[in-house]
């Protein structure tokens, strides 16, 4: 039985997560427009740097809780990396759809309404009321598909 749209690109953004680097959260993220795979992102530090993996993550040092001081995290948000991705390549993201396995934080929430994103669709939450407050205001539906 073939999957319908929303489980295949979720199924891809979980696949996708398998490439970060992070050791707190594995997050995948895949921009979609008209059906077509745009591009893909997972969290890790920026090309080049040294990942978490090898050099240890300050926020689980310090016992930081989930959803607070990103300004601590060598790392880049996969849907940061997705954004990214799209204009490092010339890819245009205006009324894409995003896929992704957790639920935006608040940062990543500006940049999705910035980028003219114009659906999100989820397999996990994520603890910040400030990006969900986003998407409302933008008119941004977020959907649960797990």
């Amino acid at each position: 039985m073939r999957p319908e749209w929303d489980s295949y690109y979720m199924k891809i953004a979980a696949v996708v997560a398998e490439r970060s680097t992070c050791l707190r959260r594995q997050v995948g993220a895949v921009l979609v427009k008209e059906k077509r795979l745009l591009t893909t992102g997972y969290n890790g530090a920026p090309a080049g740097l040294q990942h978490c993996l090898e050099r240890g993550c300050m926020r689980l040092q310090q016992q930081v809780p989930s959803g607070q001081r990103h300004e601590l995290c060598r790392g880049l948000h996969a849907e940061q990396n997705a954004i990214i991705q799209a204009a490092l390549h010339g890819v245009s993201i205006r009324d894409a759809v995003l896929y992704c396995t957790h639920h935006p934080c608040s940062l990543c929430a500006r940049m999705l309404v910035n980028a003219g994103i114009t659906r999100i669709v989820l397999a996990e939450d994520y603890p910040d009321p400030l990006a969900r407050e986003l998407f409302v205001e933008a008119g941004i539906p977020v959907e649960t598909n797990n």
